[in-house]
């Protein structure tokens, strides 16, 4: 048996599918697993045990286009699947594996993609499977005949080999991070849109607030593109923040984030890779639902303020943005006390109620 299956395109999303990844291996432990990914995601599945190969599929690059495309079925068909299963719900995911003549295409009956399955599988209504995305890779899995029963995920992980972690402590060391700081991980920025993001000024307060009572070190990650976002946090900041927005790959993020005591961000593909690592977690949520993509780790603290339009899942707030803008410094920094309390570093255990939920 040799099977294809096509990633998520996004770092959250990749996170949330190695579940299922995990349950294909286990359902099929001498088959060759090759997953197909975008460059962005393809390191986070490497040294998991979920695939023997990763395939890259560069549509920037040498797969851009239609005759790019046709460049990689090609390359695909020589391969000789028996099966892909895609995870990935565009109709060009399903196109590319039709056109590399795999005989058997498992996938959702989404964006008119049916007639290009052998096995397209219908949506699962609400309250068919579990709201967390998570399980939405595994019911795929589960319709198709793969899985009897939908397994109860308490938590995602994903391993660091050790030799990684060491690396990540002295690149920290060598930005000026400090060997027994208590490291704290901000990511402000979100791919999805500014819709998701918390106003960077109250990010910069709440770094501020925590160096004052932690001598912490703030260290601020994310996507070249959100360097923007992190010079403005930096600028409104009276103390130093070391600034690895834009300077990091993927693959690097999970031994970084692994060495520090808490995570502090938006709904983002880092919050998922923290959470991943074992690092507590303070998902800050505005327009989308933590029902849905919260990171699933037990050591998750959810910050949101209820108001009649969210979850709207919007990119951009046509309105006000006050999903975000009521949620207080005083609230995420309460959050964040207790956390640090919890692992031992303070002794107060009171939780200021207010944005919280």
């Amino acid at each position: 048996m040799k099977i294809l299956v096509r990633a998520t395109n996004w770092v959250g999303d990749a996170v949330m599918s190695i579940p299922a990844l995990r349950a294909i291996r286990g359902r099929w432990p001498n088959a060759e697993i090759v997953i197909l990914a975008r460059p962005w995601v393809a390191d986070l599945y490497r040294g998991q045990g979920c695939a023997d190969r990763i395939l890259i599929y560069d549509n920037q690059g040498k797969h851009k286009c239609f005759w790019g495309r046709e460049r990689l079925a090609l390359a695909l068909r020589r391969e000789k699947f028996d099966v892909a299963v895609l995870f990935q719900n565009a109709f060009d995911a399903a196109w590319i594996a039709w056109r590399a003549r795999v005989p058997e295409r498992i996938g959702y009956a989404r964006h008119g993609r049916s007639w290009l399955l052998t096995r397209a599988i219908p949506i699962p209504a609400r309250g068919e499977a579990p709201a967390h995305e998570a399980y939405d890779y595994l019911e795929l899995l589960r319709r198709a005949g793969w899985l009897e029963r939908l397994p109860r995920i308490a938590e995602i992980s994903i391993a660091i080999p050790e030799e990684d972690r060491k690396k990540a402590l002295e690149r920290l060391l060598a930005a000026g991070v400090r060997k027994n700081a208590v490291r704290i991980a901000f990511a402000s920025g979100a791919a999805y849109g500014s819709a998701k993001c918390w106003e960077a000024e109250r990010y910069a307060e709440l770094a501020d607030r925590l160096i004052a009572a932690f001598d912490a070190d703030v260290i601020l990650f994310g996507a070249p593109q959100e360097s923007g976002m992190a010079a403005r946090i930096a600028l409104a900041m009276r103390n130093h923040a070391c600034n690895l927005v834009g300077a990091t790959q993927i693959g690097e993020l999970p031994a970084l984030l692994s060495t520090c005591r808490l995570f502090i961000g938006n709904d983002s593909g880092a919050m998922h890779v923290a959470g991943a690592v074992g690092v507590p977690v303070i998902g800050i949520f505005g327009p989308t639902d933590p029902e849905g993509t919260r990171a699933m780790t037990p050591q998750f603290t959810l910050i949101r303020e209820p108001v009649d339009c969210s979850p709207c899942f919007l990119r951009k707030c046509p309105i006000d943005h006050r999903c975000m803008t009521r949620i207080s410094v005083e609230g995420v920094f309460e959050a964040a006390r207790f956390s640090l309390a919890a692992g031992g570093l303070v002794r107060s255990s009171t939780v200021w109620s207010q944005g919280l939920a």
